[in-house]
This record gives structure tokens, sequence and C-alpha cells, in this order.
């Protein structure tokens, strides 16, 4: 933004300002590294729309890295008992999944032919390999050591994955601060190995009834759960547009990394990550 803009005008010049001379200051390509970031775009192919495909595929990267930045930042304030600045992160998180939803707009203007033009350049490179979004659903609770397998050669990828994995995730917090605020979490759920799969239990969803069901006793522990559905429901629209607009141009052709393509994608859309908050909606 230019806070030297008029109304309904041109920004209005001011001697070493917006207009002066960068050559000893720091000038708006220098704080956004544009120079790096704008060399990054390199198609493989002659083909017309594999720009396309690179900028929304980086510009999902970005969007993730953000998202990536703002729920370590949410889980470790949960852990701290300060719920109050989390919730704008939480919150901020699912408007960037809103971002992402849209950028599947841009991309569904590529049609089958198109994509054919340049698909080969992909080699075995697939969406299914972004160490990025690997890093959300850890950081959600989506725990499976089999997704680590793509980033084994890569041990600056690999290595921080693996700690995310034996870490407790945003989720596995949440029902810890539960059992901090007095409900009776069961001993074995808060012990358990939280590299495996999550699997709801009775007691956790009996926290959450008691919260919505009082929530004038509870509110703020009300107001997470909502801003975890939201943020749910939101990943799940993306997830959702994906299943979509890969079928809508490759159709049920297998994965370039070997995935079942739409098949796989279709299955992801029925994995939730805040189970038991799912689970008490028709029993409040």
């Amino acid at each position: 933004m230019d806070d030297t803009a008029e109304p309904g005008g041109a920004p209005e010049p001011a001697p070493g300002g917006a207009h002066g001379d960068f050559a000893a200051e720091m000038s708006y390509g220098d704080y956004l590294a544009l120079d790096r970031l704008l060399a990054c775009q390199t198609p493989r192919s002659d083909s017309h729309d594999e720009m396309l495909f690179i900028v929304i595929h980086q510009s999902a990267e970005l969007w993730m890295k953000l998202a990536i930045h703002e729920l370590s930042a949410a889980r470790d304030l949960i852990a701290a008992d300060r719920l109050g600045p989390c919730f704008k992160m939480l919150a901020r998180v699912a408007r960037i999944q809103s971002q992402l939803i849209h950028s599947w707009d841009v991309l569904t203007t590529l049609t089958p032919a198109d994509y054919m033009t340049f698909r080969e350049q992909l080699g075995k490179s697939s969406g299914f390999q972004s160490y990025s979004y690997r890093t959300i659903e850890l950081l959600l609770g989506s725990k499976n050591p089999a997704l680590l397998a793509p980033h084994r050669h890569r041990p600056d990828l690999h290595d921080p994955l693996h700690a995310l994995l034996h870490r407790r995730s945003l989720y596995d917090e949440v029902v810890h601060l539960l059992a901090r605020r007095g409900f009776a979490i069961a001993p074995e759920h808060l012990g358990r190995d939280v590299a495996g799969p999550y699997t709801p239990h009775p007691s956790v969803k009996a926290a959450w009834l008691e919260v919505y069901r009082h929530t004038d006793r509870h509110w703020d522990l009300y107001e997470l759960a909502e801003k975890l559905v939201d943020l749910e429901d939101w990943l799940q629209l993306w997830r959702y547009r994906h299943v979509r607009t890969v079928q809508r141009v490759i159709g049920f052709k297998r994965g370039t990394g070997g995935t079942a393509g739409v098949a796989y994608l279709k299955r992801l859309v029925d994995q939730p990550f805040f189970h038991e908050l799912w689970d008490i909606r028709t029993e409040v």
C-alpha cells in the first residue's frame, strides 16, 4: 500500500520520498526481494499455459508458509493458556484457506488440452510431495509416518517433519488444555503416542458437550472450538475444490507422483481433523 496517494488521484511526489533516488535506500522491490521472487517462475516447456500452473502453485506455497507461521504460534499460545491472541491467528488461517480456494478458480481456466502441452515436464513431481502442506497436516493432527517418505532424500525437509510428527499437534494441545481446565480427560488419552493417528475419545467428546451446553461458563473454550470448526470447514472446502479442479483438468488419470489422482483426493475430503467437535453437533 502507498499512504502518500491522494483519494482519486496519483501519489503526490515528495523529494527523497516515494519518487526519489533509491540508489542508497531500500525500495519496495528490495524489501520484498522481488528480483529473487520473480526469477523463480521458469517454465520447462514452450507451452503458454505452463506459467499459469507454476504461478498458482508457487502462490499456494507462499500462503501455506503464512498458515504454518500462524498455526505454529497458535499451538504454542494454547499450550501457554493464552487463548486470546491465538483466536486472531486461527481466523487468519481460515481466511488464507479462502484465498487458496479462489486460486482454483484461476487454475480451472486450464483445459485438459492445455495441461497436456506441458504435463510431461512435471516428471514425477506432484502436489502430494508438498512439504508445506504436509507440515500443515501434522500441525493440525493428521499423523501418518508413511507420508514423510517422499522427503527422505532431503534431511533438511525430512528432519523437521519427523520432529513435528512426534510433537503434540494443535489439537493435542487443545485436549491438554481441556484437562488443565478441569475436564475429566482420560489419562490414557492424554498419554497417547502423538506420532500416531488421532482416535476420537469419549472423554474429549463429553468435555466439548459440557462446553457447548454451558457456553456462559466456558466462553473462551467455546470460541476456540468454533474457530477450529471454521478452520477445518475452510480446509475441507479447499480439499473439495482441489478434487473438482483435478477432475476437470485430468479426469481420472493417475497423478504425476503416482497417486490414484481424483480417487485419492476424494478420500481426504472425508478425513476430519477435530473429530469430537463434529461428533457432538447433533447432541448439543
